[in-house]
């Protein structure tokens, strides 16, 4: 059985991972105390990102079709659970820079 998005997670996920690193990173800079909660919260999704690919990366080399949808299936959640995570920060980020 092929994967159908286990490649697309795999690649997706480190992108936003590097995205999410950035946004730690630039908050870190910035040096901003209210930026707080959206660091820890960056920090979160980050690993969630990394979760999502160990298990892609793990569907895409497993040799067992049913393993492989089950794994699929838990990267994809992950993932879609960090692309809402990412959502709220970039909402945190908007409104922080609104004040």
């Amino acid at each position: 059985m092929a994967n159908n998005t286990s490649q697309h997670i795999l690649n997706t996920s480190a992108n936003l991972l590097g995205f999410c690193l950035f946004v730690i990173t630039s908050l870190h800079i910035a040096d901003k105390i209210e930026s707080h909660l959206i660091d820890e919260f960056t920090s979160v999704i980050a690993l969630l990102l990394t979760i999502s690919c160990v298990f892609s990366f793990i569907s895409i080399k497993t040799k067992s079709a049913q393993k492989e949808v089950k794994l699929e299936t838990i990267a994809d959640y992950f993932f879609m659970s960090s692309l809402i995570g990412i959502f709220i920060i970039i909402l945190l980020i908007t409104l922080n820079f609104i004040k």
